[in-house]
Protein backbone atom coordinates (compact mmCIF):
# COMPACT_ATOMS: atom_id res chain seq x y z
CA UNK A 1 0.00 0.00 0.00
CA UNK A 2 3.21 2.64 0.44
CA UNK A 3 4.01 1.98 -3.30
CA UNK A 4 -0.12 3.12 -4.18
CA UNK A 5 0.15 5.69 -1.50
CA UNK A 6 3.95 6.80 -3.08
CA UNK A 7 2.64 6.52 -6.92
CA UNK A 8 -0.74 8.49 -6.13
CA UNK A 9 1.59 11.43 -4.08
CA UNK A 10 3.57 11.88 -7.37
CA UNK A 11 0.03 11.72 -9.55
CA UNK A 12 -1.37 14.16 -7.21
CA UNK A 13 1.67 16.61 -7.21
CA UNK A 14 1.43 16.65 -11.21
CA UNK A 15 -2.04 17.00 -11.42
CA UNK A 16 -1.90 19.84 -9.12
CA UNK A 17 0.73 21.86 -11.24
CA UNK A 18 -1.10 20.92 -14.36
CA UNK A 19 -4.11 22.26 -12.89
CA UNK A 20 -1.91 25.50 -11.60
CA UNK A 21 -0.93 25.70 -15.51
CA UNK A 22 -3.95 25.54 -17.02
CA UNK A 23 -5.35 28.40 -14.75
CA UNK A 24 -2.15 30.85 -15.19
CA UNK A 25 -1.08 30.63 -18.57
CA UNK A 26 -3.95 29.01 -20.97
CA UNK A 27 -6.31 30.61 -19.74
CA UNK A 28 -6.05 34.09 -20.76
CA UNK A 29 -4.83 33.15 -24.01
CA UNK A 30 -6.88 30.88 -25.17
CA UNK A 31 -10.24 30.54 -23.47
CA UNK A 32 -11.93 27.69 -25.62
CA UNK A 33 -8.68 25.48 -24.73
CA UNK A 34 -9.01 26.39 -20.51
CA UNK A 35 -12.53 25.37 -20.62
CA UNK A 36 -12.23 21.96 -22.61
CA UNK A 37 -9.24 21.01 -19.97
CA UNK A 38 -10.96 22.28 -16.88
CA UNK A 39 -13.03 19.18 -16.38
CA UNK A 40 -10.84 16.43 -17.23
CA UNK A 41 -7.59 17.87 -15.10
CA UNK A 42 -9.86 19.45 -12.34
CA UNK A 43 -11.60 15.74 -11.91
CA UNK A 44 -8.72 13.72 -12.17
CA UNK A 45 -6.69 16.06 -9.44
CA UNK A 46 -10.20 15.53 -7.30
CA UNK A 47 -10.08 11.95 -7.41
CA UNK A 48 -6.11 11.83 -6.99
CA UNK A 49 -6.23 14.14 -4.32
CA UNK A 50 -9.29 12.28 -2.19
CA UNK A 51 -7.23 8.93 -2.83
CA UNK A 52 -4.01 10.86 -1.75
CA UNK A 53 -6.25 11.75 1.94
CA UNK A 54 -7.38 8.28 2.32
CA UNK A 55 -4.34 6.39 1.90
CA UNK A 56 -2.59 8.85 4.16
CA UNK A 57 -5.21 7.85 7.02
CA UNK A 58 -5.01 4.19 5.91
CA UNK A 59 -1.16 4.38 6.50
CA UNK A 60 -1.16 6.71 9.94
CA UNK A 61 -0.95 3.28 12.00
CA UNK A 62 1.43 1.04 10.05
CA UNK A 63 4.21 3.51 9.41
CA UNK A 64 3.69 5.03 12.90
CA UNK A 65 3.38 8.53 11.68
CA UNK A 66 3.20 10.89 14.80
CA UNK A 67 0.72 13.84 14.72
CA UNK A 68 3.17 16.26 13.62
CA UNK A 69 4.27 13.75 10.39
CA UNK A 70 0.89 13.12 9.79
CA UNK A 71 -0.03 16.97 9.97
CA UNK A 72 2.85 17.64 7.78
CA UNK A 73 1.32 15.14 5.30
CA UNK A 74 -2.08 16.44 4.97
CA UNK A 75 -0.89 19.76 4.73
CA UNK A 76 1.33 18.85 2.25
CA UNK A 77 -1.58 17.76 -0.08
CA UNK A 78 -2.62 21.47 -0.28
CA UNK A 79 0.87 23.16 -1.08
CA UNK A 80 2.00 23.34 -4.71
CA UNK A 81 5.53 20.81 -4.49
CA UNK A 82 4.17 18.95 -1.37
CA UNK A 83 3.82 16.18 -2.20
CA UNK A 84 6.80 15.49 -3.84
CA UNK A 85 8.43 16.07 -0.56
CA UNK A 86 6.17 14.12 1.17
CA UNK A 87 7.19 11.24 -0.94
CA UNK A 88 10.82 11.68 -0.67
CA UNK A 89 10.82 12.08 3.10
CA UNK A 90 7.78 9.36 4.30
CA UNK A 91 7.98 7.21 1.59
Amino acid sequence: MLKTFKITAILEGISYLVLFTNMLFIKPNNFELYHSLLFPIGMSHGVLFIGYIILAFLLKTPQNWNVKDFGIILIASLLPFGTFYVEKKYC
